[in-house]
């Protein structure tokens, strides 16, 4: 029977064991004390710190947190005031002086952004984080205040880019948002209730997530990483430390953190930024259709292999889809050779292609295959 790896062969005690060796063997010990499976993900993930003793993942975020910045707002709201102040014959009953105009008061929030591009400047956050400002502060890792200006908004997506003017920044490497899975590991960094730059952990718990911003392009990831007020715009990274999205909202009844946070996929907000920095905005493209989810029941009546993809269910005459031969009853399955899950995920897909470009869609039609091109009108 072979020796056990990392064992001594004849007594079974511990041998010389290489780092990798030994990271792995007590990951496994771990594991096998929690009866928890060893995942090949895990060995990559943690770092054994053999001075302390402990798993570890700051070689990981080290890589991260110094491109997490703090984002402070200015704005100027109006004091409220009784509207019977507003009465001329109420003033006169009370010998009130005349009335005057409300005064404003000067509103402070924090929130949270990515450096995205360094040399540029570039810091991405969230539309709600500082809409409204008068005077918009980033807050570095290093103490570091520097004054931003706005790039651009995109409310659809909550995502905005701001320029800071610093030397020496350090970006967060972007990861493929499309690669992920239900059950990595992701780590939360922002700055919640203003406490100041702040780690959590957690896995994703879901993918594809929508309905949470009505009327909003969505695609969100669902984590159960703590996330609270004030880690809007902070980062969302796995276990290699990259950036794979940018935490927007929680679901909660007391406005605390109960283990259900979104963030919007970095490839989305990939391309939200791309047309910012163009445009300025977002430029979002229509083609003439109106989709529906593909369920079970539909996928039998049309003899559909499964049940991904958006199906056609109105082509718009005169309108490019119509121009381009596509029809009801069509099921869209990929664009640009990349598939597309639900009407949501093509309705995100086609609204960040700019107005006027031409774009491939592969539908299944008879149950065959077939290439449309078609060019993208304005909304």
């Amino acid at each position: 029977m072979p020796a056990e790896p990392g064992l001594n062969a004849r007594t079974k005690s511990p041998g010389p064991l290489s780092g990798q060796q030994s990271r792995r063997r007590t990951l496994a010990l771990l594991g096998a004390a929690l009866s928890l499976p060893l995942l090949a993900p895990t060995a990559e993930a943690f770092d054994l710190d053999r001075e302390r003793g402990v798993l570890t993942v700051a070689p990981q975020l080290s890589r991260v947190t110094p491109a997490v910045v703090n984002i402070s707002v200015r704005q100027q709201v109006p004091v409220h005031q009784n509207p019977l102040l507003q009465d001329p014959f109420f003033r006169r009953f009370f010998g009130l002086p005349e009335w005057q105009a409300p005064q404003q008061r000067q509103a402070l929030s924090a929130g949270s952004g990515v450096i995205v591009d360094a040399g540029r400047g570039l810091v991405m956050t969230n539309t709600h984080v500082i809409e409204h400002a008068d005077q918009i502060i980033v807050s570095l890792v290093d103490g570091r205040q520097e004054p931003a200006e706005v790039v651009g908004v995109d409310s659809a997506t909550d995502i905005a880019l701001l320029r800071i003017r610093g030397d020496n920044l350090q970006a967060a490497p972007m990861g493929d948002s499309d690669r992920l899975e239900v059950g990595d590991l992701v780590f939360a960094i922002g700055n919640p209730f203003g406490l100041g730059q702040t780690v959590t952990s957690g896995i994703i718990s879901a993918l594809g997530r929508t309905g949470i911003n009505r009327g909003g392009y969505e695609d969100f990831i669902q984590t159960d990483a703590s996330i609270n007020p004030g880690n809007s715009g902070g980062a969302l990274v796995n276990s290699r430390g990259e950036l794979i999205g940018i935490n927007t909202a929680i679901l909660s009844r007391s406005g605390g953190n109960i283990g259900i946070g979104f963030a919007v996929p970095s490839n989305l907000a990939r391309g939200v930024m791309e047309q910012l920095m163009a445009h300025g905005r977002v430029e979002r493209g229509r083609i003439g259709v109106s989709i529906q989810d593909l369920t079970p029941d539909l996928a039998q009546a049309f003899e559909l292999p499964g049940v991904d993809g958006a199906l056609v269910t109105a082509v718009e005459t005169g309108s490019p889809a119509a121009q381009a031969g596509l029809q009801r009853g069509d099921l869209i399955i990929a664009v640009e050779g990349e598939a597309v899950r639900n009407s949501t995920a093509l309705r995100n897909r086609i609204g960040l292609v700019r107005v006027g470009e031409r774009v491939r869609i592969t539908i299944l039609r008879d149950g065959r295959q077939h290439q449309l091109q078609l060019r993208v009108a304005a909304l």
